[in-house]
């Protein structure tokens, strides 16, 4: 789920703010480990294995309780397979991000018999927001954070991205704690607070915006309606949320192609916005046609999925250069069995 993958993001690009939060101090290295774990592979796509000195910290976020296997059975295959490579005490913490159904009691250990197995659970919102709110690493969270008045701790978040010096990476924690917020707030809140004042902020999408206003205003003036203003403003909108869909885009895969740019030229405001949200998750640029192609021809068969994920690198060339002329699934499927195998 985004959330946790996130999260997982979060810890991994920032180690050292995690482990001062949750083990309290700076250790003077923190390494971020591999999350397959053997005899027979697992991978754990939301969990974050950090190595301290002479320790290991597992991360595991969670929206859910529910699990298979359940979370302590879990807990403990981890631990064992984390100790059985590496040979070193191991500190285990499940961090909840919303709470459960009903507050069902949170499991903090695993009991069968003579074996026992215990695991740290941190409640996020039981955490003081006065810790996330201080750091850009884990201002994200603080949304999540315990509050008497959540509208105004998030305007309060709000206010602390906005007060973010560098625009990239004001844009960036911004985009993190939007999504997660959503686990709390109705998304119209969080784009009042976040997008109308944080976007305007930019000084690249106010010159995005201005352009979009004069052209409208000057259709306007053309056809003698008020309306264009309001298109303008639009358009500036619309040209504004693709300049930083690109931006995040480059900035994760490296210079598009073409073809790419081309198609997400074309996406409209909405489609856009959720490509912003979905892109959280992309691991490689398949991921970007995929998504791609199936907001233009709907939801790709079994076989279709298949056949894109044994794509070799020239398939995939071939498929990003075609894709602005892909209209329909017969499209797709021919140009997949013409594609080299």
């Amino acid at each position: 789920m985004s959330f946790d993958n996130l999260c997982k993001l979060l810890s991994e690009k920032y180690p050292n703010h995690f482990t001062a939060w949750l083990i309290g101090g700076v250790p003077a290295r923190v390494d971020v480990l591999k999350t397959e774990l053997g005899i027979e592979p697992i991978r754990a796509d939301s969990v974050t294995f950090l190595t301290l000195r002479n320790r290991i910290l597992h991360l595991e976020f969670q929206t859910r309780l529910d699990s298979d296997p359940p979370l302590p059975l879990r807990m403990l295959d981890y631990w064992v397979r984390l100790y059985r490579l590496y040979r070193l005490p191991i500190t285990q913490i499940i961090i909840f991000l919303t709470p459960p159904p009903g507050n069902e009691p949170i499991p903090t250990s695993f009991r069968v018999e003579t074996t026992c197995h215990e695991y740290r659970i941190v409640k996020m919102w039981e955490q003081d927001p006065t810790i996330f709110l201080q750091t850009e690493a884990l201002l994200p969270l603080a949304p999540l954070a315990a509050t008497s008045n959540p509208q105004q701790l998030l305007a309060q978040v709000a206010q602390q991205v906005n007060a973010i010096q560098s625009n990239q990476k004001r844009q960036e924690v911004s985009s993190y704690t939007q999504i997660l917020a959503g686990l709390r707030f109705e998304k119209s809140l969080i784009r009042q607070l976040f997008q109308e004042n944080a976007m305007r902020e930019s000084v690249i999408y106010q010159d995005i915006l201005q352009q979009g206003e004069q052209k409208g205003l000057q259709r306007g003036i053309e056809l003698g309606r008020e309306e264009g203003r309001l298109e303008g403003r639009l358009e500036g909108q619309e040209s504004g949320e693709r300049s930083l869909v690109l931006r995040q885009l480059t900035r994760r895969f490296g210079e598009l192609p073409e073809p790419l740019v081309m198609t997400i030229a074309q996406l409209a405001l909405p489609q856009l916005e959720s490509l912003a949200e979905a892109l959280i998750d992309f691991t490689t640029k398949l991921d970007l046609v995929t998504w791609l192609l199936t907001h233009r021809l709907g939801e790709l068969p079994t076989s279709t999925k298949s056949q894109l994920q044994s794509a070799t690198a020239t398939q995939l060339e071939t498929l990003v250069t075609a894709l602005p002329t892909i209209n329909s699934q017969s499209d797709l499927e021919a140009l997949l069995s013409q594609s080299p195998q």
